[in-house]
């Protein structure tokens, strides 16, 4: 018993930690001993099965518990928070990023794999000692009673207010929550109609960054564009410090002034909806993965894009994609194209010649260096030769970096201000650019894209502000940004949102 006592803690104790500990240092005893006898029963049902199973059962059940629990630790190693539902459909999204994440993390990680590695030898031990002692029989009908009793605490979570789920399942109970969740609702009619375009531009591009900082952006890149004429809106805010969460709000529009815990953003009509009313082609550019979009970009919206082109090429995958946008705006018709660069995540030295500074540099200077590399030619080759009068580009960042020694770069439980800070550029026909010579350098949010593109399309500006933000032409009516539950889990389900007329990260809200 004291085997398995000593590794279901190590297994659980961040929700022995979170949920008990403090708790009860909060002042709480209630809902501590709701989260102590929920935990104990469950030890008592992950028992009974370690105890009872086959040998053969017993493998398959540590190798589940093993994935679970490695899951569960790994991300409340990195990120101080417990696992659910929200955060790990965010994870889903994210999963690209494990190999950078692998590499950025690796300590970390093999201190996850002790953990894992110390509580499984613990189970097994406890195991043998317990069947050396007494001889345990086993038969269909203890075999079926068995795994009752295990999944038993799995549909109690689930029916009654009880908390938490024990790392050893949780896994499967939040995967199956999201398995078993409604399909995605269908995207709202956009509620407005655009006038006769004889000035809209015929080509509209979003170009969206990863991990494109506003001070070394400011710094290394801004200077190369001094003799282009385009609009700087100074430091921008992104609408979260995770990229799904600031991809969906940056694709969906954002009521500002009136989102809330309730809001669901895979409602809305989406720019692509906006911008296939107004007669654009709509494409998404992904110069992230080779496979189907990402981004939690669900199958209501992806029925709304045209043409979906991934766009993966190395450390120059920005270069073609800035030659892939040059032909489209070279081209005839008119179009609306989402870009996802590959940018500058870490590892930041993925994203440059292996030798082009010492391995060992400051992360500081590794960032620069692929910032440099990934952009110091981007905007040239991507203005080259275009009709300027007929375009509109729009350049961001999906979020910030921190690039403070030791500090999660960005996604982390509580976001400091360098990681919402981000490059808000537009790059227009010169009689829309002058609506925004007087445009504020401070103040903006990337909120405030949503509404000004419509404007561009065609759109009534005044309603399109009343419906979501602010034109560029002001600051942002509040700002607004949200965490990694950024769409609703379950029917019902809430969403990881806050407003505040304060800058993100701030600690002023």
């Amino acid at each position: 018993m004291l085997l398995f006592a000593v590794g279901y803690a190590i297994a659980n104790r961040f929700q022995l930690t979170h949920d008990v500990v403090y708790r009860l240092a909060a002042g709480d005893p209630r809902s501590a001993v709701i989260a102590l006898s929920f935990l104990a029963l469950q030890a008592s049902a992950f028992l009974a099965a370690l105890l009872l199973f086959s040998r053969r059962w017993v493998v398959v059940l540590l190798l589940l518990a093993a994935l679970s629990i490695l899951i569960n630790i790994g991300y409340t190693q990195i990120i101080p928070e417990l696992l659910s539902g929200g955060t790990l459909a965010w994870m889903l999204a994210e999963v690209r990023q494990f190999g950078n994440a692998a590499g950025e993390f690796g300590g970390e990680f093999l201190f996850v794999g002790a953990q894992v590695a110390a509580a499984l030898a613990l189970f097994v031990g406890a195991r043998r000692v317990a069947r050396s002692v007494v001889a345990i029989p086993w038969s269909r009908g203890i075999a079926a009673v068995s795994l009752a009793i295990l999944v038993a605490p799995s549909l109690i979570y689930r029916h009654v207010e009880v908390w938490p789920e024990g790392t050893e399942r949780s896994l499967y109970g939040l995967g199956w929550d999201l398995v078993s969740a409604p399909p995605p609702p269908p995207r709202a009619a956009p509620p407005l109609t655009p006038y006769p375009r004889a000035e809209a531009p015929r080509h509209i591009v979003w170009v969206i960054d990863e991990s494109v900082a506003e001070a070394p952006f400011r710094r290394l890149i801004a200077p190369t564009l001094a003799n282009v004429p385009h609009s700087d809106f100074g430091i921008a805010a992104a609408m979260g410090h995770c990229s799904a969460p600031a991809q969906v709000a940056l694709r969906s529009g954002v009521d500002v002034l009136n989102v809330g815990k309730d809001t669901d953003l895979r409602r809305t009509p989406s720019i692509w909806g906006y911008a296939k009313r107004a007669g654009y082609r709509t494409m998404l550019i992904d110069g992230q993965t080779a496979g189907a979009p990402q981004n939690l970009l669900l199958a209501p919206e992806r029925a709304m894009i045209d043409e979906y082109r991934p766009m993966v090429g190395g450390i120059d995958t920005d270069l073609k994609i800035a030659d892939a946008l040059n032909a489209q705006m070279k081209g005839g018709g008119e179009s609306f194209t989402y870009a996802v660069l590959r940018g500058v995540h870490f590892q930041y030295r993925d994203h440059y010649p292996k030798g082009t500074i010492p391995a060992d540099s400051p992360v500081s200077l590794q960032y620069g260096t692929a910032l440099r590399w990934s952009k110091a030619q981007f905007f040239s080759r991507l203005l080259s030769g275009i009709d300027r009068e007929a375009v509109a580009i729009v350049y961001t960042s999906d979020h910030g970096q921190n690039l403070a020694p030791g500090a999660l770069p960005h996604c982390s439980r509580e976001g400091v201000a360098d990681e919402f800070r981000v490059p808000l550029l537009a790059f227009l026909p010169e009689r829309k650019a002058a609506r925004y010579t007087a445009s504020p350098r401070s103040g903006h949010s990337v909120s405030q894209i949503f509404p000004a593109t419509l404007g561009w399309m065609g759109y009534d500006t005044a309603a399109a502000k009343s419906l979501y933000d602010h034109d560029l032409t002001r600051p942002t009516a509040r700002y607004v940004w949200f965490g990694r539950t950024v769409i609703p889990s379950a029917e019902g389900g809430t969403v990881s949102v806050t407003a505040s007329s304060h800058f993100p990260g701030t600690d002023r809200e």
